[in-house]
């Protein structure tokens, strides 16, 4: 495991006490959690701009009556698998 020191103002490390309690009992995991939280929004802001550069890429349109007839005849079709009746 790798330490890593950081410096914060009194007033931060103030915030920090008061956001940790009573769910974190030290600041190293306080701030662990923080940098893991941090890491994922970092990812998953990465996966969501690489993903619109797919918007619109599809060569065939879909219109909504499509989709919406689309969905109707797969919920038909695990409703008859499952026994379940609609209306």
């Amino acid at each position: 495991m790798e330490s890593i020191t950081i410096k914060v103002s009194d007033e931060m490390a103030a915030e920090i006490e008061k956001a940790m309690k009573p769910h974190y009992s030290t600041k190293t995991e306080f701030v662990r959690e923080a940098m893991r939280d941090k890491i994922k929004q970092i990812q998953s802001d990465r996966f969501l701009q690489a993903l619109k550069k797919f918007q619109g890429a599809a060569k065939v349109h879909v219109s909504d009556e499509q989709l919406h007839a689309t969905r109707e005849k797969i919920a038909r079709e695990y409703a008859k698998k499952f026994g379940v009746k609609l209306d």
